[in-house]
C-alpha cells in the first residue's frame, strides 16, 4: 500500500521524479552539506543563532537530497522531499532520525518567519550539536549502499 502523501507528492511539478542516478550531483550536494555545517558553526560561534539554525537544517536537508540523487529520485518540495525520505529508508533509520529533521525544518521556519516564537536555547544547542552526526550518517549510507538496493528503493515509488 503507498502513502497517500506520496502520491499527492509524486502528482506535483515539482514533486517526486524517477530520475538517472547521479553520483555527482549526489557528492555535490554533500558537499554543499559539509558548507552548511561550516556556515552552522560559524554563525552559532558568532551568536547568530536564526542563521545556524537555518544552516541546521540545510545540511540535513542537502545530505538528504544527495541521497535522493543516489537513489535516482529528484523532489524539490521540502515537505515531499522528507516523506519519500521516511517512505524509502524507514527500515535503515531510526524513528528519531526522522523526527530530528522535521525538528530542524520548525525551528528554521520560526526563526525565519516569525519574531515572536521563543526556541529554547537548549533545544536549539541540541540541533546544531547533532546536525553533523546527521550528515555523517547519510554519508556513511550513500558509502555503502548497492546498486541492488538502490533499484529496490526506485521500484517502491513505481
Amino acid at each position: 500500500m503507498k502513502d497517500n502523501k506520496i502520491d499527492w507528492c509524486k502528482k506535483q511539478k515539482k514533486g517526486i521524479v524517477l530520475i538517472e542516478v547521479n553520483d555527482n550531483i549526489s557528492a555535490a550536494y554533500l558537499k554543499k552539506a559539509h558548507n552548511s555545517l561550516k556556515a552552522m558553526d560559524l554563525n552559532y560561534s558568532a551568536k547568530i543563532i536564526d542563521w545556524a539554525v537555518d544552516a541546521a537544517y540545510y545540511a540535513r536537508y542537502q545530505a538528504l537530497y544527495a541521497l535522493l540523487q543516489k537513489c535516482g529520485v529528484k523532489c524539490e518540495i521540502h515537505d515531499c522531499t522528507m516523506v519519500v525520505f521516511r517512505f524509502l529508508f524507514s527500515e535503515h533509520f531510526d524513528e528519531t532520525f526522522f523526527k530530528e529533521i522535521e525538528i530542524a525544518k520548525e525551528q528554521r521556519i520560526n526563526m525565519t518567519y516569525y519574531t515572536d516564537k521563543f526556541i529554547p536555547h537548549e533545544e536549539i544547542k541540541e540541533n546544531v550539536d547533532n546536525a553533523p552526526n546527521f550528515v555523517l550518517e547519510i554519508e556513511k549510507y550513500i558509502d555503502g549502499v548497492s546498486l541492488e538496493e538502490l533499484q529496490q528503493l526506485r521500484s517502491k515509488l513505481i
